[in-house]
């Protein structure tokens, strides 16, 4: 994977201190190779477990909503799947990047469909009072500065009555966990490979720098980690009702963050079918064990966290 040089040095600098302008930089350095890097796509795989994260914490009831708004949309990964597995209608999308904006639309585009996008900030959206049925995000909370702000701004544009959805959000506990168990692997990996007899498998060190710059800038670009009782909180002050949070993968999560940031040290050539199959198959069976402990194990000790609630009619 190679990211594209699309900040100066000076931009690059800047953002340290400023999250948007962090924000808006990593995430047009990595629209291009973002669906690659996360295993993104629009097939049963990902449509399954996006159309299972809404419904793990908001149920099926009234599907299709008609009219979608998403909050830093990425590549459109959880509005184009929700609405491939027709839980949403008319779609639009926003993001603070311009590029994964585009990337978006581009995507809908490749499935047959068209989306509305707008670069948009999440605190200040740049849409009518009352204009959608349901405001969505996945992994976007985590990034945005003013919380606050940013859930009057979705009950604002909600209708009465109207829900919204977040799913993919880490939680403090998790997050913490996943971070160790990535950087271990990724401090394991490239000194291994620096063994002559697997020279093969080290990535040149120019592409493994850049990995740790991306890295480096992304811990800009995480702001927050949750507390599920703490984000109930936070959207009931502001309004919203009927507020849930659900979280789930904890097995899954010690599994998963490993094998990605091993699939980003090594070389993908190395990584044939039967890698992929071990990858999806061991990361789905434990999903399936961790549904198995909501309930028992506490929730904030999971990896993800799901929140949604409604707009007071």
């Amino acid at each position: 994977m190679t990211l594209a040089p699309l900040a100066s040095a000076a931009e690059v600098e800047a953002a340290w201190k400023d999250p948007k302008l962090a924000n808006v930089l990593y995430h047009n350095w990595e629209a291009s190779t973002y669906d690659e890097k996360w295993s993104i796509s629009f097939d049963e795989r990902c449509i399954n477990y996006a159309r299972d994260r809404f419904a793990h914490v908001a149920d099926t009831g009234g599907w299709p909503y008609g009219k979608s708004l998403e909050l830093g949309c990425g590549t459109g990964f959880f509005t184009l799947n929700l609405k491939l597995a027709g839980v949403i209608d008319e779609c639009h999308v926003t993001d603070l990047s311009p590029g994964m904006v585009d990337v978006a639309q581009r995507n809908a585009r490749g499935l047959g469909f068209e989306v509305s996008g707008r670069v948009a900030d999440a605190e200040r959206v740049p849409y009518e009072d009352d204009a959608f049925d349901i405001v969505i995000g996945h992994a976007v909370l985590h990034h945005i500065p003013d919380l606050d702000l940013t859930f009057q701004e979705i009950l604002r544009v909600l209708k009465p009555g109207g829900r919204f959805v977040f799913a993919g959000e880490p939680t403090r506990h998790g997050d913490y966990v996943a971070r160790r168990l990535s950087r271990f692997t990724w401090w394991a990996t490239t000194r291994v490979t620096r063994v002559p007899q697997l020279s093969g498998w080290r990535r040149p060190q120019v592409e493994l720098d850049e990995s740790s710059r991306a890295a480096a800038l992304e811990a800009v670009v995480d702001v927050h980690t949750f507390v599920p009782g703490e984000l109930e909180r936070l959207a009931r002050r502001n309004g919203a009702i009927e507020v849930r949070v659900t979280t789930s993968e904890l097995l899954a999560s010690w599994f998963g963050w490993p094998v990605r940031t091993f699939e980003c040290a090594v070389p993908k050539a190395k990584l044939g079918p039967r890698w992929a199959f071990f990858a999806l198959n061991g990361w789905q069976r434990l999903a399936a064990l961790d549904e198995r402990l909501e309930g028992v194990v506490p929730r904030g000790l999971f990896y993800n966290a799901e929140i949604t609630g409604r707009k007071p009619a």
